[in-house]
């Protein structure tokens, strides 16, 4: 008698399965646990979305935040992100706090105060194509603004897939100015020489006075007379206890191509009046008008024209009937031209000289210098630049400032920033050019400045390589549909924050002052550094001589280490 056969177990509970982007219909789930209680009321179910692989595309200021990466107990761009996610139902309750599992990543890792035009991310979220950009943005504070999205394949990641990251730096034109804002260093040497500068008060080194130059307890120095001391008042506050004057400031607003308090003048308040003694030739000069133009200078007033100037860096009352009949004014050290107004633009001449500095950069280097915490002997330090340089001026908010771009594959923490110090300190003269033949060898360590973060934005993330590999069956990932709202949100927020920091706050010129050899004693190091007899000079490129300025022809020769992006 046969046996009787066994029922069938029953088959075990298939795992869910993650979307693949040649799966339409696969993987619909709830967002939550509300949504799979059957019978529940529709009106408290959440609706329930596909899960894709998807990349998301937006841009961020970044004021206010500590960087893109999230970091617990400080504001992120990439924290308040996960949270819109989850509020707008693409990520469910389970992997609110959990982003790896749901795949998260990010092509650029931007610092604190560095904004974004273009930043890219990545993961598997339940989306419906129709609203999910609407109720993300609703979830999102104003300065983050989420462009659109776009299926991706089920390997993608937003941060192995980058070729390249290209990054603007928005510098005043005035950082390139040798003689604005000098630092306390350079008004010290130029004393005695007939040339005295002035400090900059606003935005020089607070709580310190320069004798001789800002004098004493209250008053300037007399015309063409250093040791003797005029009394101000007026405009011109007496000293606080710092040694500082209260009410003359530099003007950042300047008009002057962007160049605030040029040359290390000092512009007074607008229809002030001050009461100034005799002067050393005679001439009688009360009850002055100060008047400024919003251009750094002083305008001449109704009895008198007093001007801390640019190039003779003291005061010189001038006659306005003299003035007005084209007469030379008289000095008491002899003959002596009427002061003028800055002259230093963005030329051809300095521009070429930029671009040649920045080409320094250009090719496969070891950036051990410019960064932290990566030695020199570590791979990672090894990075490869595509270009940089810059092209034009842009005029934000009446400063002018100097768009450098820069490409690269990726980039390390402040790399970019200690990039553009250096070059700024050449351009200052601050550091010699010759400082590049040693910069990038590993067995020298130098302290490089560090610009300020305000003005670095990245402008575009890059996936040339994913895009010609897929573009038979799954969309670019690009900025190209998104071109117009980027460029919106750049003007809106990103040019606004950077012109206002550079109003208020005198971001770039209060750095400038500390672009000095007592704070960066490398800056001399080809002047101390030993010559070695007989030694050859280490080559930059492994072997190969560095040809500064030539053009790199194939990009995907280097393949640089895609751990610690940053910038």
């Amino acid at each position: 008698m046969a046996a009787a056969s066994l029922p069938p177990s029953p088959p075990h509970a298939k795992r869910p399965r993650m979307s693949s982007s040649s799966d339409p219909e696969a993987d619909s789930e709830p967002t939550s646990a509300s949504a799979a209680v059957e019978g529940a009321d529709p009106a408290q179910r959440r609706p329930k979305y596909k899960r894709r692989k998807v990349a998301i595309l937006l841009g961020y200021c970044g004021a206010g935040y500590q960087g893109m990466q999230k970091n617990p107990g400080a504001r992120t761009i990439e924290g308040d992100l996960e949270e819109a996610l989850y509020q707008a139902g693409a990520v469910p309750e389970a992997d609110r706090a959990a982003p790896r599992r749901y795949d998260w990543a990010r092509a650029a890792r931007t610092d604190k105060g560095v904004s974004a035009a273009a930043q890219v991310v990545s993961g598997r979220f339940y989306v419906d194509p129709p609203g999910f950009i609407d109720r993300l943005k609703a979830q999102l504070a104003p300065q983050i603004r989420a462009y659109g999205y776009v299926r991706v394949t089920n390997s993608f990641n937003a941060k192995k897939f980058c070729d390249r990251r290209r990054y603007l730096y928005l510098l005043p034109v005035f950082a390139l100015d040798p003689s604005a804002h000098p630092d306390r260093e350079a008004v010290m040497a130029s004393m005695g020489s007939g040339s005295e500068l002035s400090k900059c008060l606003e935005c020089s080194e607070r709580g310190r006075k320069v004798p001789g130059v800002m004098g004493r307890e209250g008053k300037l120095p007399s015309p063409g007379q250093n040791a003797v001391d005029a009394p101000v008042e007026g405009s011109v506050a007496s000293h606080d206890e710092s040694g500082t004057l209260g009410d003359a400031k530099c003007d950042h607003a300047s008009s002057d191509g962007g160049n605030p308090c040029a040359h290390g003048e000092v512009v007074l308040n607008s229809k002030e009046k001050l009461d100034l003694p005799v002067s050393g030739d005679g001439t009688e000069v009360a009850n002055a008008d100060v008047g400024s133009n919003g251009a750094g200078d002083v305008v001449p007033s109704a009895n008198a024209d007093i001007y801390i100037g640019n190039e003779e860096k003291k005061l010189e009352p001038v006659a306005t009937e003299e003035k007005a009949q084209g007469i030379d004014s008289e000095k008491s050290n002899g003959e002596e031209k009427p002061p003028t107004k800055s002259t230093f633009s963005y030329t051809n001449e300095v521009k070429e000289r930029f671009n040649r500095i920045l080409k320094y950069y250009v090719g496969t280097r070891n950036f051990h210098n410019f960064t932290t915490r990566t030695k020199a002997e570590d791979p990672a330090a090894k990075r490869f630049i595509i270009s940089f340089g810059t092209d034009h001026v842009v005029s934000l908010d009446g400063i002018d400032f100097v768009r450098c771009e820069v490409v690269g594959q990726s980039f390390m923490l402040h790399q970019i920033r200690k990039m553009i110090g250096l070059a700024v300190a050449v351009m200052r003269n601050c550091a010699p050019e010759s400082i590049y033949d040693v910069t990038f060898r590993k067995d020298v360590n130098l302290n490089v400045p560090t610009a300020p973060e305000v003005g670095l934005y990245l402008d575009e993330c890059m996936f040339t390589s994913y895009n010609k590999k897929w573009k038979d069956s799954h969309e670019a990932v690009s900025m190209e549909p998104y071109y117009e709202e980027a460029e919106e949100f750049k003007v809106k927020y990103i040019f606004t924050h950077i012109a206002a920091m550079e109003h208020k706050e005198g971001a770039v010129a209060l750095w400038l002052h500390s672009l000095n050899h007592r704070n960066y004693p490398d800056f001399r190091y080809m002047e101390t550094a030993e010559p070695k007899v007989g030694a050859e000079v280490e080559s930059i490129d492994a072997g190969a001589e560095a040809k500064v300025g030539a053009e790199v022809e194939n990009i995907e020769e280097a393949k640089m280490p895609s751990d610690n992006l940053s910038e």
